[in-house]
């Protein structure tokens, strides 16, 4: 069942979509060289405790996955691009960071994630972060109302291949609201003019994830960690939009980035 939110309802989960983007830029400024992963998810253990927010990572426990989660991240390094549970791990030079992060703040929720170079990068792990912007931009742009579900997914597909990388159908973005995961799925890459309607109120999180050189993946024994099969460096960019009678709402804008629907709204993939 899709449960369309009032304006409201919609502001309230603005509040925790603020919460969230100011986070996920905070640290992503945390994550330098020879900063310890563990630390990261400290850092916002600590952050998520002192705002009175609960994490929505904390226990959950899909069909996938070898037990409940107990962290409140998702910090996927290098080939790791989705589910990466946070463990003792220094990042290194050039090492390509994925931050993933979903709350609640007095019953409503937002989910987000960005990906960031830590110390020099290469070129072609920043190209790889960009195309995952712009593909968020792409599929926020077109979460108009009157539209169809398939333009969102169309978007994020048609950039993902002017890049020249290929999609994934496995995982992709979802409703969102008083849970982290409603109805419906958002697929990454679909057909334009096909799916449901998108009527004011929908609110979803779009997530663009995408591999340098593979749309395959695979598991780390952990049943949680998703890796590129053929281990290429991945990226991935998140955010929670509402649908509104004026267009799309990004909820979850970080600081300073000063995107709108129809601009990359990931922070600028340039190095720490």
């Amino acid at each position: 069942m899709i449960e369309l939110k009032s304006a409201e309802e919609i502001a309230r989960m603005a509040v925790t979509g603020r919460f969230v983007g100011e986070l996920l830029a905070e640290l992503g400024e945390v994550a330098e060289v020879g900063v310890n992963l563990m630390d990261i998810e400290h850092h916002a253990r600590r952050r998520i405790r002192e705002r009175g927010a609960e994490s929505c990572y904390w226990d959950y426990a899909p069909s996938f996955g070898r037990g409940p989660f107990r962290n409140v991240l998702c910090l996927s390094v290098n080939d790791a691009v989705l589910h990466g549970l946070p463990h003792d791990y220094l990042l290194r030079d050039g090492d390509l960071l994925s931050i993933d992060m979903a709350v609640g703040i007095d019953g409503w929720v937002a989910d987000s994630a960005i990906s960031v170079v830590v110390g020099a990068a290469d070129p072609a792990d920043l190209r790889l972060i960009e195309a995952t912007e712009v593909a968020l931009a792409a599929g926020v742009a077109a979460a108009r109302p009157g539209g169809r579900l398939g333009d969102v997914s169309a978007a994020i597909g048609e950039v993902a291949r002017s890049y020249g990388y290929r999609v994934n159908g496995e995982f992709g973005g979802h409703g969102i609201g008083r849970t982290m995961h409603e109805a419906p799925h958002v697929a990454n890459d679909g057909r334009a003019g096909r799916g449901m309607r998108l009527s004011p109120g929908l609110t979803i999180a779009i997530e663009p994830w995408f591999c340098r050189s593979t749309d395959r993946i695979r598991f780390d024994a952990d049943g949680w960690t998703i890796r590129s099969a053929d281990g290429s460096r991945t990226a991935h960019s998140e955010h929670t939009v509402a649908v509104t009678a004026s267009g799309p709402q990004v909820l979850t804008l970080r600081p300073g980035s000063g995107a709108t629907p129809a601009e990359p709204t990931g922070r600028p993939a340039t190095a720490s």
